[in-house]
C-alpha cells in the first residue's frame, strides 16, 4: 500500500530537509511548493499575489501527487500542513486513494528556525526568500497538532 508522507511544521523547522531523505529513503516522489513557486515566480514573489499563486501551485500539485499513490508510488507532501482543515483533508483524500497517510511533525526553536532561514536566505540556490517580518507574520497561522492525530515526530 503507498502511503503519502505528510511533513508538518513552521518555516526553518527542516522539512524541505526531512522531505528529501523521506525521498530516498521510500523511492518517493517529492512535491515542494516553495521549490516550484521559486522557479516560476522568482525567489521573493510580490506578497500581494502570493497567495493566490500558492494556491495556483498547490491545484497543479494535487492530481499529479494522487495520481502517484493511485499508481502504488509513495509521495512526500513538503507542504507545513499549518492548519489542522488542511491535515484532515490531505489524510482524507489519501485515505480515498486507498493509500494510508503518516504525519511528520518537525519543530525547533524561534531562534534556531531565525538562523536556518538566514543561513538558506544567503545560500546561492535557495527556493523562497523569507524577510524576518515574514517570519512573525506568518508564525500565529500554525495550528499545534490535536493529541488526536497520529504521527511521527521528528
Amino acid at each position: 500500500m503507498p502511503k503519502a508522507h505528510l511533513v508538518f511544521g513552521f518555516l526553518g523547522s527542516g522539512k524541505t530537509t526531512l522531505a528529501k531523505r523521506l525521498e530516498i529513503q521510500h523511492s518517493a516522489v517529492r512535491f515542494t511548493p516553495d521549490e516550484w513557486m521559486a522557479r516560476l515566480f522568482g525567489e521573493d514573489p510580490p506578497a500581494d499575489t502570493f497567495q493566490d499563486r500558492a494556491s495556483a501551485i498547490l491545484d497543479l500539485m494535487q492530481p499529479i501527487w494522487a495520481r502517484c499513490l493511485s499508481l502504488g508510488l509513495d509521495v512526500v507532501l513538503d507542504y507545513g500542513f499549518w492548519s489542522r482543515a488542511e491535515r484532515d483533508r490531505a489524510r482524507a483524500t489519501v485515505e480515498d486513494l486507498g493509500a494510508t497517510p503518516v504525519l511528520w511533525a518537525l519543530s525547533c526553536s524561534d531562534d534556531e528556525a531565525r538562523k536556518r532561514i538566514a543561513l538558506r536566505n544567503d545560500a546561492a540556490h535557495r527556493s523562497l526568500y523569507i524577510a524576518s517580518a515574514t517570519f512573525d507574520l506568518l508564525k500565529a497561522r500554525v495550528e499545534p497538532l490535536g493529541m488526536d492525530e497520529a504521527h511521527s515526530v521528528v
